[in-house]
């Protein structure tokens, strides 16, 4: 089983100048906290904000939500993998990396943003014992 065959491929994205306080609303409503950043949808991917970005790296310093862009506090590392990956690649890669979800590009010479994969989707495609082991690792390095 690949990445593609369990992604979440309708993946919202918010631009880099975007206020936070608009990236915060807009996780808000999508019941989510995390957005890939790109200049238009399907665009190479520029980096990601988190609402723990919007927190500590803007909130915390005294920062104005309402005047201050997602560029400024994006986190621009982003841990992704393809969307021709194996499965059990990407799980290990998240349990490796202690994060619940990557960030799915299309190929390596274009690095189009594509889809976004979690734990949850792992779990919804009946691959509970892979998630569990993934999930399992990163609690692990996390206490």
């Amino acid at each position: 089983m690949h990445v593609k065959d369990v992604m979440t491929r309708a993946c919202e994205f918010i631009e880099p100048g975007t206020s936070l306080k608009d990236a915060a609303q807009k996780m808000r409503s999508l019941d989510c906290g995390f957005l890939p950043i790109s200049t238009q949808a399907g665009g190479k991917l520029e980096g990601v904000i988190t609402d723990r970005d919007i927190v500590l790296r803007a909130v915390a310093e005294g920062r104005d939500p309402s005047r201050t862009a997602v560029k400024d506090v994006e986190t621009r590392r982003v841990l992704y993998c393809f969307e021709s990956d194996d499965l059990d690649s990407a799980a290990r890669s998240m349990r490796e990396q202690q994060v619940y979800r990557l960030v799915v590009l299309d190929r390596p010479e274009s690095k189009r943003l594509c889809g976004v994969i979690s734990l949850g989707d792992i779990l919804r495609h009946h691959r509970s014992g892979l998630a569990a082991d993934a999930a399992e690792g990163i609690t692990e390095r996390a206490a």
